[in-house]
């Protein structure tokens, strides 16, 4: 009898876990947004999420490490993705490419190479992680003046239209995360 109780004390513990995995795992409509566009956000926050929980606990001489002399550290990586998601901002949201200002700030971390991997270094993956919130944020309010009509909207002088263009951003994202985990596996211990 014993036995019985743990068994069933472990399928319920088991399937609670598997309840609260998929209630986790949900890509769908979020309140503020309109229907599609709240599945994009759903997407965006997943994959943010996800990479942010791969790296929030990285010391710096972690988060600056180089796999190779061709390689970028994971800072400069979360850096990338805040300046891509920062210029697709400007090229969906308002129909332009970065002013002079905004490529002083966002052009090396968005080329990276040489320049990005002697500049990009020495902070924490919390500075890194605190910039691309803030981009985020941004992201964020500006969807909810978009409704799914604008969504589908063709880019004016662009060969694509707006849920193209975020998708190509959460498409970048994914391949970022790889290659985040990679490197994550061969920092030295």
């Amino acid at each position: 009898m014993k036995n019985i109780k743990i068994i069933a004390v472990l399928l319920f513990l088991a399937i609670g876990n598997v309840t609260n995995l998929n209630a986790q795992n949900i890509i769908g409509p979020k309140e503020g947004y309109t229907p599609q566009v709240g599945a994009l956000v759903s997407m965006l926050e997943d994959l943010r999420g996800r990479i942010t929980s791969s790296v929030e606990k990285m010391d710096t001489e972690s988060t600056d490490f180089l796999l190779d002399d061709q390689a970028n550290s994971i800072g400069a990586m979360i850096l990338h993705l805040a300046a891509t998601e920062k210029y697709y901002q400007v090229f969906t949201f308002e129909n332009r490419g970065f002013t002079k200002e905004e490529e002083k700030e966002w052009m090396m971390p968005l080329e990276l190479g040489d320049k990005a991997r002697k500049k990009i270094n020495g902070e924490s993956i919390q500075h890194y992680l605190d910039i691309w919130e803030e981009v985020r944020q941004e992201t964020l309010a500006q969807l909810k003046t978009k409704d799914d009509e604008w969504l589908n909207k063709r880019i004016a002088n662009g060969n694509m239209n707006n849920h193209w263009a975020w998708y190509h951003v959460m498409e970048h994202q994914a391949n970022h995360m790889g290659q985040i985990r990679l490197v994550r596996k061969r920092i030295p211990e």
